[in-house]
């Protein structure tokens, strides 16, 4: 990993100004069941074999042709609720949640639907506003960690990005937390964690910042931002760096171990 990266993100940390977006890759530390057996559950209630619904189409897909049948999707949420939630104390030892906890990020968006980021808070005593729609927003103080879910919540089924049409939607990049969003990154830092570069939702995502950026203030305005990756690819660094994204690659063959100690050290460095 790059010290000077890690030395300058720890420079913006101490100044507060740096938003943190989290990915699936940080909750599967927890040993949550893995997306393809939810699908697998999935297909069995829908009369299915679970390795034959898998292999019907993308995940995406099988979610919105569920909600189709099942003319909603709060059965499968209460699945996923159950099967994720069923022991809080687990986040306890999680250094990866006990470390973001630490660094104290003001504000913390993220994409997977879990409880475990505002479990982690409240089981340290740290002030936390989740905020899932724009019925959160009204209230949220200075001192408060805001913990923005992006892709919605288990407490509102409605607020839920699970099927393919949810998706299209919330790539429009024009619904109220969306707008939260893009008033919060002018002039901050965004560090990405927790996500592969091969999903384009994310990269889709990052896209659509630096346009926002260029329509803003102009791209040479706009403060570096970085993602942490567990190998290192140069062709999707290049990529991200003309957008403005650095990248801080982990040696470590274990994922988990890599951002575990890229987490560490940065905020090594922030206290340094």
């Amino acid at each position: 990993m790059s010290n000077e990266l890690i030395a300058s993100l720890a420079k913006k940390m101490r100044t507060r100004d740096v938003i943190l977006f989290v990915g699936a890759g940080v909750s599967q530390n927890l040993g949550l069941p893995l997306w393809s057996e939810l699908l697998g559950e999935m297909g069995k209630e829908l009369g299915f074999e679970p390795d034959e619904f898998r292999d019907l189409a993308d995940p995406l897909v099988l979610a919105e042709f569920y909600k189709l049948e099942k003319k909603s999707l709060g059965a499968f949420r209460s699945l996923m609720d159950r099967r994720w939630h069923s022991d809080e104390s687990r986040v306890d030892a999680s250094p990866i949640h006990q470390l973001i906890v630490d660094l104290q990020f003001p504000i913390v968006y993220t994409t997977n639907y879990d409880r475990w980021l505002e479990i982690a808070h409240a089981r340290r005593g740290v002030p936390h506003r989740k905020i899932a729609d724009v019925r959160d927003i009204p209230g949220a103080l200075r001192d408060e960690t805001q913990i923005i879910k992006f892709h919605g919540d288990f407490d509102h089924d409605e607020s839920l990005v699970l099927t393919e049409a949810h998706f299209f939607d919330r790539m429009d990049f024009e619904s109220p937390l969306d707008i939260k969003l893009r008033a919060d990154s002018l002039g901050k830092t965004i560090l990405f964690i927790g996500y592969a570069l091969a999903d384009m939702n994310i990269r889709l995502l990052m896209y659509r910042l630096q346009r926002m950026w260029e329509r803003s203030v102009g791209s040479s305005e706009r403060p570096d931002s970085y993602i942490f990756v567990p190998t290192p690819n140069r062709i999707q660094e290049t990529v991200l760096e003309a957008r403005g994204i650095q990248s801080i690659a982990s040696t470590d063959e274990d994922p988990g171990r890599g951002l575990e100690a890229f987490l560490r050290a940065l905020l090594d460095h922030t206290r340094s």
